[in-house]
């Protein structure tokens, strides 16, 4: 999931932000934080796409943050977007830090609805570039499976539809039929695969979203994932739904 982290002091202008942000992406995952130090806990725990930082925060610099963020080897040319009312900070910050852009206070919010629009596309287009070369990588990927009397099978993980856990087992239901791996966990499964486009769904369910055609609500904590060409189904958690769904939406027209 796309995900943006605001470190802003002001409550006021930091709900105005994510508001703002929420009304052309609903899917985006916000972080909050309101100082330097509560900012670094988030990136350190988290991975953040998009950072808009206030450049005068009441403990510190924005500038400061920012260099602590460049300094991580993953977030060296992440989109940093400074909010400010200090225009001549800007050059200094192009120079150090090597921002995008800057928002300035008051905003405009038609103004930053197009800017955070068109940096939010780009940066989707780029990462949605460098799944699909990992996942053409995977389509070859084989595992190989111990089935019960010391049967071994061979499975290409692009032809598997979803797992499911079964007491100490593990079912994987595939375009050729379901198998049982014996004595293996759904973690260590997903660890074999090491793949991105099989996710876990549920505590005993992991589904490949590029089969999913259909996902329906069942109750307020559970909903069912509906494959191609296959009919039985899988559960999707609620703390796996959002991230479930955002996938499922990924490069497809929203109506």
């Amino acid at each position: 999931m796309y995900s943006i982290i605001l470190v802003e002091d002001d409550y006021m202008q930091r709900d105005f932000l994510k508001k703002t942000i929420l009304s052309i992406h609903k899917f985006v995952k916000i972080y909050e934080a309101d100082s330097e130090r509560e900012a670094l806990d988030i990136i350190e725990k988290y991975d953040i796409n998009m950072f808009l930082i206030d450049i005068i925060l009441k403990e510190s610099s924005g500038l400061d943050l920012a260099i602590k963020i460049r300094n991580i080897n993953k977030y060296q040319f992440s989109q940093i977007i400074f909010l400010t009312t200090h225009v001549e900070y800007i050059t200094q910050a192009f120079k150090q830090i090597h921002c995008y852009d800057y928002i300035t206070k008051p905003y405009n919010q038609d103004e930053v609805q197009a800017m955070l629009n068109k940096l939010i596309l780009y940066e989707n287009r780029r990462l949605n570039n460098i799944f699909r070369i990992n996942e053409n990588k995977d389509k070859d990927k084989e595992i190989v499976i111990t089935l019960k009397n010391g049967i071994y099978v061979g499975i290409k993980i692009k032809d598997i539809f979803f797992i499911e856990v079964r007491g100490k087992n593990c079912e994987v239901h595939t375009i050729n039929g379901m198998y049982i791996a014996n004595n293996t966990s759904l973690k260590k499964l997903l660890q074999s695969f090491n793949c991105e486009y099989i996710v876990q769904s549920h505590r005993a369910f992991a589904i490949n979203r590029n089969y999913i055609y259909k996902i329906e609500k069942l109750d307020a904590k559970l909903s069912i994932a509906y494959f191609n060409k296959y009919s039985k189904t899988a559960l999707i958690g609620y703390k796996f739904k959002d991230n479930i769904i955002s996938e499922f939406k990924k490069g497809k027209v929203i109506i």
